[in-house]
């Protein structure tokens, strides 16, 4: 649906510039629900903005089914925006915001009524449709800016943070209604965050940002469970980092050495990697307790903390380091360990994932 290529954008002039996007290149597909994660200032909003046509890319191409999106004007883009702020009229009607944008195209009132009842029962909002919008709240707001958003049926729509305004339980119920909206529509949602776990949540795929720059792309398993560098590894998610020594690879497993003498098989980086020092990603989750006798890793137990669905044990690793362990709680179950306790860590093979430098 849309390709985006070596899009580059610097601010400023004669004096000190700064590079918001650094040679950029994508390709989002029809129908998919596509995010950009990172955090502020990585250049996200800006591609963002640059699809839209409210920023001009300083090179680079932007097309949109073959067609130069940046030949055209934004109101000439089949391309639709729904911002942090909803921008909605206070002194209008649900049905009327719905609807302002199809009276601006010109569209014949009868399939402006109709279509604003399709997109009421979409959102399912239809019985709020003779209320004015600064008389619901905001999570039914965030519905109308979505239904206004999709009433032309663009074929991409472009989400600005839009959920960073609702209150935890609202942002995780509409998480779930803009993935129903998406698989509905058919069209293909462009959708910026900085919330992980909004953008696992929702995603087909995920383009990890730092920078100006796409470090990693991939679908949400796959950037959880195979980060390619210690940027997105740290960013998603709790990551275990160990220092280790890379003896060996074969395909995409590599046998490395860990600071404890033991040695284990793990993953290799898409792009290979040297033999040598290299740092090794583990998920909290993926590693077990056990005793320190034959574990691959051993120390101290420092710290046990309980938080409900899970217990994070930290563990002060014999040579230094920490390792944190994330184990699922059942019912009346007790960990048995307590702090003080001489504790090995260990985790199946092919669970760690050496990270590019």
């Amino acid at each position: 649906m849309i390709e985006i290529g070596g899009v580059t954008k610097v601010y400023g002039g004669r004096g000190p510039t700064f590079t918001a996007l650094d040679n950029v290149s994508v390709t989002i597909r029809d129908n998919e629900f596509f995010t950009l994660l990172g955090p502020s200032g990585c250049g996200k909003t800006t591609l963002l903005r640059v699809i839209a046509g409210f920023v001009d890319p300083t090179s680079g191409t932007v097309a949109l089914d073959g067609q130069d999106l940046l030949q055209l004007p934004p109101y000439k883009r089949p391309v639709n925006t729904v911002f942090q702020s909803y921008a909605l009229f206070p002194h209008m009607t649900v049905a009327e915001n719905i609807g302002f944008g199809l009276k601006m195209l010109d569209r014949p009132a009868a399939e402006v009524k109709r279509t604003v009842d399709e997109m009421l029962a979409l959102v399912r909002m239809t019985e709020m449709a003779g209320r004015k919008t600064s008389e619901i709240s905001g999570g039914q707001q965030q519905r109308v800016a979505l239904a206004r958003a999709l009433a032309p049926r663009p074929k991409v729509l472009l989400l600005d943070e839009p959920l960073s305004a609702l209150d935890f339980k609202l942002r995780k119920e509409m998480q779930i209604e803009l993935k129903r909206l998406q698989s509905e529509t058919g069209i293909t949602f462009i959708f910026v965050t900085h919330d992980q776990e909004e953008a696992l949540t929702m995603s087909d795929r995920i383009a990890v940002m730092r920078a100006g720059s796409i470090r990693q792309i991939g679908g949400p398993r796959d950037i959880y469970d195979h980060p390619a560098e210690r940027f997105v590894a740290d960013f998603i998610g709790d990551t275990n980092f160990l220092d280790a020594t890379l003896l060996s690879v074969d395909g995409t497993a590599a046998r490395v050495k860990l600071a404890s003498g033991a040695e284990t098989t793990v993953r290799a980086p898409a792009e290979g990697a040297k033999a040598g020092p290299v740092t090794l990603a583990v998920r909290p989750e993926h590693a077990t307790l056990g005793n320190a006798d034959g574990a691959l890793l051993a120390g101290k137990l420092a710290n046990i903390i309980y938080f409900g669905t899970d217990t994070h044990f930290h563990v002060d690793l014999d040579g230094g380091g920490s390792f944190v362990l994330r184990q699922q709680n059942q019912p009346d179950q007790k960990s048995g360990r307590s702090t003080g306790d001489r504790v090995g860590v260990s985790f199946p093979a092919g669970v760690g994932q050496v990270l590019r430098d």
